[in-house]
């Protein structure tokens, strides 16, 4: 057997050990000296188990009779005990620390449901009768084939008939319940403008559809130039709305006679004056509400503004200018610039002796040559085009690229052109109103102080039809932005009607009694952005605006192509 070096060196330390421990016990034995058990224990020695251990384990620990050269008998010996501290206890007991935490206390609730009462039913039902059905074997196939074939062309030929057909060409099924076709939603005023006996001369609505603004000034006889007067607004979805109490107001030292907010800022309303001057606001600042203005210059209108309206810039479709009409025959361009100032940039005059020769005017007591222009209206497919109403009652086609210039001598910074391209057959009087559709590029209306309105289509003179609407002067006319054949008028008996071409071409539709006691209704807008919402405005200084039904709101099927067919119908 071979052992380790390791094995070898822990066998001979044991060998040396016990070797010393049997020279003590030897030498103990020979001085009569004992040994205690705890000794031999601790000593890890076994003695050989022979007759003598055998006799001292028999008589518990004590021998026979000590004889010469025996040892006595073993007796226990206490021996000191050695303790030695410990270090690790002392080091944990010096980095204990005490913590505690107190969590929030859990809140309890007790709560009880009540479960709603139930019934219960029973239906009691007829046993279901059982479907005899024949086996397919009892059916004459040959016999169906046959028949089948022979009907075949004339289902064909029936079929065709009813697809070529346009009985039901129009025909909607409507599945809601019918609701007013009109129901006034606000009453709008302001008691100071009113108390003045200040009309509603224009409105209009922001690019939001949410504002609705006012101006108060007076078209009636009368000098009114130095009448002060207000622009007022209000904020339809502002929580709290109060009817007599605009959320915005702003003092104007002239009469307003027209408004127009800009296309894309919500708080920019441009208004033109009856002393000729154009003006900016900022609603939003209602300290400084005053942004731009044209002053009183050469280039200012000599004749009360008729008419203002926002047209983007050439290749700034971003940046707008104001166009201005007035009764002195000028239509201007006017550019907002530094220090709060509206800058001319393009300029026309309406001059007699260059209007198109179809042109039949009445001459002027005074001799004069110029051509008032009362109202205008931009086409919604070309952006230089434009139609223009006058003083004389006729319509008349204009461009902004017109290059001729006009022959007149009113002054100005910039050359003036002459803007007129057609003549279109006149009313019996001035013309207050004119309204380009926004679905058919040649088709417009126009609206006069005979009371009547025409439909036109630019291709030629004479209009498409006539409606005599009031007995009266009929202030405003304006298409629908949603129906191709939907529009509505405003007449000096103080009614609005509103027209469907689609249902009748000779009387309105609805007719909505604005002022009990007729006074003239001047102004009225769609709302493009709410479509349901159609503002008016009165003599009485009140503003009323009217929720639409969805006849008004929703196009129906073929109204575009009926649009289409009535301006074919005028252009042969």
């Amino acid at each position: 057997m071979f052992l380790s070096l390791a094995e070898k060196n822990h066998y001979f330390s044991f060998f040396q050990a016990l070797q010393g421990w049997r020279s003590r016990l030897s030498a103990t034995a020979r001085e009569g000296g004992t040994v205690s058990t705890a000794t031999r224990a601790q000593s890890g020695l076994l003695e050989p188990a022979g007759s003598a251990g055998v006799a001292v384990l028999a008589t518990g620990g004590v021998a026979s009779s000590p004889g010469p050269g025996r040892p006595g008998p073993l007796q226990d010996e206490t021996l000191g005990v050695a303790s030695v501290p410990s270090q690790w206890r002392a080091v944990q007991g010096i980095r204990e620390e005490t913590k505690s935490c107190q969590t929030a206390s859990i809140a309890t609730a007790n709560a009880s449901a009540q479960a709603r009462n139930h019934v219960d039913a029973q239906v009691q039902t007829e046993a279901p009768v059982p479907v005899s059905v024949q086996p397919l074997s009892q059916y004459d196939v040959p016999r169906l084939a046959a028949f089948l074939r022979r009907v075949e062309a004339m289902v064909i030929r029936e079929l065709n008939k009813n697809w070529q057909s346009h009985a039901f060409d129009g025909f909607e099924v409507n599945w809601t319940e019918q609701q007013q076709m009109v129901s006034c939603l606000y009453t709008l005023g302001y008691p100071p403008a009113q108390a003045q006996g200040l009309h509603v001369t224009g409105i209009s609505w922001n690019s939001t559809g949410s504002v609705v603004a006012c101006a108060y000034g007076r078209l009636d006889h009368g000098d009114w130039s130095t009448l002060k007067s207000f622009v007022c607004a209000w904020n339809l979805d502002r929580r709290g709305l109060s009817p007599r109490q605009p959320s915005a107001v702003v003092e104007v030292p002239s009469a307003v006679l027209c408004l127009a907010f800009h296309p894309t800022q919500p708080s920019h309303v441009a208004g033109g004056l009856y002393s000729g001057e154009v003006l900016v606001w900022d609603l939003s600042r209602p300290e400084d509400p005053l942004l731009w203005r044209t002053g009183l210059t050469d280039d200012t209108h000599t004749d009360p503004v008729s008419q203002v309206v926002w047209l983007p810039e050439p290749g700034h479709s971003h940046r707008f200018q104001v166009l201005s009409v007035a009764t002195d025959g000028k239509v201007l361009l006017w550019r907002g610039v530094g220090a709060g100032q509206l800058q001319l940039t393009e300029g026309f005059a309406l001059v007699t002796q260059q209007l198109p020769r179809s042109t039949k005017l009445k001459k002027h007591p005074r001799g004069e040559t110029e051509v008032g222009a009362t109202a205008v209206a931009f086409s919604s497919f070309d952006p230089r085009l434009f139609i223009l109403g006058t003083e004389g009652g006729f319509p008349l086609k204009c461009s902004l690229a017109a290059g001729e210039a006009a022959l007149t001598r009113m002054p100005s910074s910039v050359p003036l052109r002459a803007p007129a391209q057609l003549t279109f057959s006149p009313h019996g009087g001035p013309i207050y109103a004119v309204s380009c559709s926004p679905f058919h590029r040649n088709l417009f209306l126009s609206a006069g102080t005979d009371g009547h309105v025409h439909l036109y289509s630019m291709l030629q003179a004479p209009p498409l039809t006539s409606l005599q609407l009031s007995l009266k002067y009929l202030f405003a006319v304006r298409w629908s932005p949603v129906r191709p054949l939907v529009f509505a008028a405003a007449s000096g008996e103080g009614d609005v009607q509103l027209f469907d071409l689609q249902k009748s071409s000779q009387k309105p539709t609805v007719l909505i009694k604005q002022t009990q006691d007729e006074s003239p209704v001047y102004c009225l807008e769609f709302n493009s952005q709410q479509t349901q919402l159609l503002a008016a405005g009165d003599a009485q200084g009140t503003v009323k605006v009217w929720q639409l039904s969805t006849e008004f709101t929703e196009q129906g099927p073929w109204e575009a192509e009926d649009l289409d067919r009535l301006a074919a119908e005028v252009a042969t």
